[in-house]
């Protein structure tokens, strides 16, 4: 290997990374850091390269094992920052006046237009 080469995680490893990885992320999403936030989705990003730089090899047990794990730690991590956001965005339409469209605040269309017959 040479100097100018940086050394490679091996698959379980990268999966091993990445599990730890998702947990820093759901512990900065439970204290809204987004330093740390856009920190390991820089570092899942990186993650992601190695991951499918090797994913022709074939899959073991163990590294199938992992694989499920991240995936459904990464679907949990994302409908947490789903929520987050709908909140923030429910807060600031709250703070702007803003009638949401889909909301129990709508007013109905037949009050919105006369009707002319």
């Amino acid at each position: 290997m040479t100097e100018n080469q940086p050394l490679r995680p091996s698959l379980r490893d990268a999966l091993r990374q990445m599990l730890a990885l998702l947990e820093s992320e759901r512990q900065a999403l439970a204290a809204l850091d987004l330093d740390s936030i856009l920190d390991c989705s820089d570092g899942k990003l990186e993650l992601c390269e190695a991951i499918e730089s090797q994913a022709q090899d074939a899959l073991d047990e163990e590294c199938r094992g992992l694989l499920d794990a991240v995936a459904r730690l990464n679907e949990i991590n994302r409908k947490i920052r789903n929520l987050i956001a709908a909140n923030v965005d429910a807060r600031l339409g709250s703070l702007t006046g803003r009638i949401s469209l889909y909301g129990t605040g709508r007013p109905s269309v037949a009050r919105e237009m006369p009707y002319y017959a």
